[in-house]
């Protein structure tokens, strides 16, 4: 049994472990998208959480404490200009895992862990969520409201070509467009 056992130990020493995850974090925060087994990414998710959440208070002490972790000073500047910035208003939960299947010569679960805030697929998808907006009355029913809106959008791309036909006419067209003569003596 493995009761109040809380550590994964990789199946290395102590001083092994902190140095592999020291490496990866770096790696993770250098390129916010790493793919390693499952059982590391579970790890390097305990280790690089707290770190994230002390890069927040920009200060000379939490600089010093994140370095005494990651012995890279290229990973410390990274973590505290641009990742501090995108994770500000978030309370917890920097990192995600991702599994990708199992490994070809072992068969060991291999994943992505990455930055939950530099996801474009993910990203991308939550901000047109959080641009609509829900009506609060039901007043109207579901066919008027259809009707209503691709009417309006007719009446703009009827008037839109009509528009630009009129400007394009107005224009002379390259050939049209009379160059003056160069006189060499």
């Amino acid at each position: 049994m493995r009761h109040a056992k809380r550590i994964n130990h990789l199946g290395r020493t102590a001083t092994h472990r902190k140095a592999m995850l020291s490496n990866m974090a770096s790696s993770l925060i250098l390129h916010k998208r790493i793919s390693t087994t499952l059982a590391k990414a579970k790890e390097l998710r305990k280790y690089i959480e707290p770190l994230v959440t002390r890069s927040k208070n920009d200060t000379t002490h939490s600089r010093r404490t994140v370095f005494s972790y990651l012995q890279n000073k290229f990973a410390v500047t990274e973590l505290f200009r641009e990742i501090a910035q995108k994770v500000q208003g978030r309370p917890g939960g920097y990192t995600r895992i991702l599994k990708t299947g199992f490994r070809q010569g072992d068969n060991a679960e291999m994943c992505i862990i990455e930055f939950v805030d530099y996801n474009e697929t993910y990203t991308g998808e939550e901000k047109k969520k959080s641009t609509k907006t829900r009506r609060s009355s039901r007043k109207g029913t579901k066919a008027e409201t259809s009707t209503v809106v691709p009417a309006k959008k007719t009446a703009e791309t009827v008037t839109e070509p009509a528009e630009t036909e009129t400007a394009k006419a107005e224009q002379p067209a390259e050939s049209e467009v009379i160059e003056p003569e160069v006189v060499e003596e």
